[in-house]
């Protein structure tokens, strides 16, 4: 076994096989698509996937620098040396085979080469924008039928608000999230108006074994082309908790995946929700995560049958305890960090630290330094009880909030929630 620290390809913001999940972890008060403020710190590994290939832009409107830099400071799977201003920027852009570092990885120094045909049939390239946090990113999925159900890693997408998927022929289409699972690491997108397309052969008789020989394909650094990576199966029941370095230097943790299958072949960024080929050109695992720190590159994937499984309960509409179906509702709220003593408000409830433009938070009059105390007359005393209720609601639905100014004067108004970023 490889003893390198292992990261995760991921997309958005994650320095992960994709390349910019910047997750909720927008400390999004509404879309509480996930106030995702984690701050476990776990320096053995970090997600180094598709975030490959964002693109910074100012972040909306949210007041001070210093204000931006402490949002920034929350958001878990943040590209470091990508943030200069602006709310989650970043795709999982990496030097040197470690997660740190503004330019991505040379590809030159990698054994990787254009895929094949036959290695890239019913795999695809995915491009995600994540409006809110000011960022893009790229990763790769699998094509699981022919009217467009695509598997790929939640972190590819995660954070975005809107998602492109092309083909190998070419054909560009719009997706939306069917579901994701943020514990398990996995999402279903759908192709918007797909049909005919090559599916990807699914492994089917389950006799993996290590020393076997083994091709990841996917969309490496973000390049906008499908490549190879051959490489030998390491281990069969690895457990990897991957970790990003966020914009403030240190790391977040993330869930530990386990029965995980290595491989010793150079998986980089923008790989993450692309496929592992056994030597029939079956699919046996989807590339998550790989090592950082060492001389040689580890690759870490989720072994397909368990991607599948997860898949399949978001594809049926099966809510679990840690799938979302769809994406949540949206309110458009940056909140506070009030577990430092920053909160800018002595009133019991969610401190509002900014408000995204032409969101229903801008809408209803909600502005930085408000407190937001009650949902439809329900009490909120902090930001997870605000998530929490807002969670409760689908995009579409009216809610009436009510909240204390900055001056002290108490407001309510009505407004209705939108689709947020996905979880």
């Amino acid at each position: 076994m490889n003893d390198s620290v292992p990261t995760s390809p991921k997309p958005r913001v994650w320095r992960g096989l994709t390349a910019v999940a910047a997750g909720c972890g927008l400390v999004l008060a509404g879309a509480l698509g996930g106030l995702a403020v984690s701050t476990g710190n776990t320096a053995q590994s970090a997600w180094r996937g598709a975030d490959a290939s964002a693109e910074q832009a100012q972040s909306p409107s949210l007041g001070s620098q210093a204000l931006k830099q402490q949002l920034l400071d929350l958001v878990p799977w943040v590209d470091e040396g990508t943030s200069s201003g602006g709310l989650g920027q970043g795709t999982d852009r990496q030097s040197g085979g470690s997660l740190g570092g503004s330019t991505q990885q040379s590809t030159d120094s990698l054994d990787i080469s254009a895929a094949s045909a036959d290695e890239s049939t019913g795999i695809v390239l995915i491009d995600t924008k994540l409006e809110y946090q000011s960022a893009a990113a790229a990763g790769t999925g699998i094509v699981l039928s022919s009217d467009g159900l695509v598997l790929t890693n939640n972190h590819v997408v995660e954070g975005s608000t809107s998602v492109q998927v092309t083909t190998t022929d070419g054909t560009s289409y719009n997706a939306t999230v069917v579901g994701t699972d943020s514990t398990e690491d996995v999402a279903v997108l759908q192709l918007e108006d797909a049909s005919g397309l090559t599916t990807a052969t699914i492994d089917d008789d389950d006799d993996l074994a290590v020393s076997d020989a083994v091709t990841a394909v996917g969309n490496a650094e973000g390049g906008g082309e499908l490549m190879a990576a051959d490489g030998v199966v390491t281990d069969l029941n690895t457990s990897v908790t991957p970790s990003n370095e966020a914009a403030s230097g240190g790391t977040t943790g993330s869930n530990t995946l386990t029965n995980m299958i290595e491989i010793d072949a150079d998986v980089v960024s923008g790989d993450s929700g692309g496929a592992v080929l056994d030597d029939e050109g079956e699919v046996v695992g989807m590339t998550t995560a790989a090592s950082s720190g060492g001389t040689n590159i580890s690759g870490y994937a989720i072994e397909i049958d368990t991607a599948l499984s997860v898949a399949q309960d978001i594809i049926d509409g099966v809510e679990t305890d840690s799938n979302t179906l769809g994406t949540p509702a949206f309110l458009g709220i940056a909140l506070a960090d009030t577990t430092s003593g920053t909160s800018p408000s002595t009133v019991a409830g969610a401190a509002v630290a900014g408000v995204y433009d032409e969101t229903p938070a801008a809408e209803v009059g909600l502005a930085a330094g408000d407190t937001i105390t009650a949902v439809d007359g329900i009490a909120v005393g902090s930001a997870s009880e605000l998530q929490g209720l807002i969670a409760e609601y689908t995009p579409g639905t009216e809610v009436t909030l009510t909240w204390t100014t900055a001056s002290g004067a108490e407001q309510s108004g009505t407004t209705t929630l939108v689709e947020g970023p996905a979880n």
